[in-house]
């Protein structure tokens, strides 16, 4: 049985902490034992920390706008078919989920390429990584 994944990887090596990879490549759900808001910091200061820095968009414009002229059609298909709408409005999340973590597992496989190759990646390459990494993860945190 799979042990409920912990925020406090910190402590594991660094080959036994999941990346974007994993989420772009494995084809079974993830069980991140997420339970709820816990911790010292109420909710109005995550909210508060969120709302320091400008999100960017997690997708290209015209994948946002496909995105959501699927997203339409699946809402507006529920009232003749709600049971089919369900599980296309489950197919959609799973598919933008899964093109997100490929995208990040992209950038972070496109930065370790160049260090491997012995170029340097720039301080602004890496800056830029951490920067999509922190608006998504706030992003995350604000649902």
């Amino acid at each position: 049985m799979n042990e409920p994944a912990s925020f406090n990887d910190a402590s594991k090596p660094a080959e036994e902490r999941p990346t974007t990879v994993d989420l772009a490549v494995r084809h079974e759900p993830m069980n991140t034992g997420v339970r709820g808001a816990t911790g010292d910091q109420p909710a109005a200061a995550i909210g508060a920390a969120a709302a320091i820095y400008q999100p960017e968009p997690l997708f290209p414009a015209q994948d946002s706008i496909e995105l959501r002229a699927r997203w339409d059609g699946i809402q507006a298909s529920f009232v003749d078919e709600p049971r089919k709408a369900v599980q296309d409005a489950d197919s959609l999340v799973a598919t933008a989920m899964k093109r997100l973590a490929e995208t990040f597992a992209n950038e972070r496989s496109t930065l370790e390429t160049q260090r491997d190759r012995g170029d340097d990646v720039s301080t602004e390459d890496l800056r830029v990584a951490l920067r999509r990494y922190r608006s998504f993860f706030g992003r995350l945190l604000s649902m």
